[in-house]
């Protein structure tokens, strides 16, 4: 069987790794990226082709993907004379890849379908790392034919493929997923930086919140930083706030008040104002260390 043409927008970090697997696998990517070129060189110099446009882009193939940062950027790719949108035809399919508010994709689904175009919400979850191993969590929602239909190369890229029903059902569990993360980060990281300010020794404390029910990866996450000076979550500051944010945005949209993540996204956004949104989410711990005697 013939393997369809894939298009793939935003060749960060996550994006090249991603695309890597792809031609490892004997896709033909045509591939569109933004002011870094390091990803587009390596994909054209594995046998890619670079597109002028999103259009063009969308024009040449069957399956577009887009793995970028913002609802903002994936809005800028499809809309527009020379975006996705004007160049897909009936039966392409469109996949966002990014965490994005559920409204947003919502609303370009339906433009999509006007179009007669398919648009599935597939945020992510694990590391570059993975996504050059093929071994992602995916998680998919949209229409069930068109998911099936993509499903082949979905396998190719995610160890954990789940389709989660209708379209936005997968940025909302992904926001969900987030917003508790996050959380759970923020409070460890405080945990610890209070037991520094009371002479309480770092491993004492994790041991004894360790040891119930409390544990889960994301307390070891904050741990091997704050105990071993090791980051084995390369998640930063600035990505956390923007997602934190994201769930607020959906919980106001849904007509909802979330009490729990106006702390965390203030914590966020204050390590933001005082220059450091480019920290990663275990190096709060420092952050929280050096201002937890700040007064408001």
């Amino acid at each position: 069987m013939t393997k369809p043409r894939i298009g793939f927008i935003g060749l960060g970090l996550m994006g090249r790794a991603m695309v890597g697997c792809l031609q490892d696998a004997g896709y033909s990517l045509t591939v569109l990226g933004n002011r870094d070129r390091t990803g587009v060189e390596e994909a054209v110099a594995r046998g890619g082709t670079e597109a002028a446009s999103a259009r063009a882009l969308a024009e040449a193939s069957d399956i577009v993907m887009l793995c970028v940062s913002t609802s903002a950027q994936v809005e800028g790719r499809i809309y527009g004379d020379d975006g996705v949108l004007a160049g897909v035809t009936d039966g392409t399919v469109v996949i966002d890849f990014g965490t994005s508010l559920p409204g947003s994709t919502q609303k370009i689904a339906a433009d999509m379908a006007a179009k007669g175009a398919i648009y599935l919400d597939a945020p992510l979850g694990r590391t570059p790392a993975h996504a050059k191993e093929g071994k992602l969590n995916i998680m998919c929602a949209g229409d069930e034919a068109a998911y099936q239909k993509v499903k082949p190369v979905l396998d190719v890229l995610g160890e954990n493929v789940f389709h989660l029903g209708k379209t936005g059902n997968g940025h909302t569990i992904k926001l969900i997923n987030n917003f508790f993360a996050m959380t759970t980060a923020m409070a460890m990281s405080e945990a610890f930086a209070m037991a520094d300010a009371a002479g309480i020794d770092r491993t004492a404390l994790f041991d004894v919140m360790a040891a119930g029910p409390n544990r889960s990866g994301m307390m070891e996450f904050i741990r091997n930083y704050a105990v071993d000076g090791k980051i084995d979550l390369a998640f930063s500051v600035e990505n956390g706030a923007k997602d934190v944010g994201y769930y607020g945005t959906m919980a106001d949209d849904l007509g909802r008040d979330s009490r729990m993540s106006r702390s965390t996204v203030a914590v966020l956004e204050e390590a933001k104002g005082t220059g450091d949104g480019g920290l990663m989410i275990p190096e709060m711990v420092d952050w929280m260390t050096k201002h937890l005697g700040d007064m408001a």
